[in-house]
């Protein structure tokens, strides 16, 4: 849904890297009506929803909105990917 064709073709090149389907959950679901709940995007909430159901330690974003909003969620640290860089080194 990416308005962006470069940020498209990106996003198809991560998948490739990814080691972890989630599915239609209704844990998940379940969640990301909550998350939605805090005025997060439909899908920013699924997105978000997917990797705490996954057991990730970090939700990487440069959506700079969404990083802002999420600033209640505690079971998953949301930031962007250079900070997450700056903190891992």
């Amino acid at each position: 849904m990416n308005p962006f064709e470069h940020r498209k073709i990106a996003i198809r090149q991560w998948k490739k890297h990814a080691t972890v389907d989630t599915g239609e959950l209704k844990e998940v679901i379940d969640l990301a009506e909550k998350l939605h709940e805090m005025r997060l995007k439909s899908k920013d909430s699924l997105h978000i929803a997917c990797a705490i159901s996954s057991k990730c330690s970090y939700f990487l974003t440069t959506d700079d909105e969404l990083i802002k909003k999420a600033t209640g969620i505690s079971v998953i640290k949301i930031t962007d990917p250079i900070s997450y860089i700056r903190e891992e080194q």
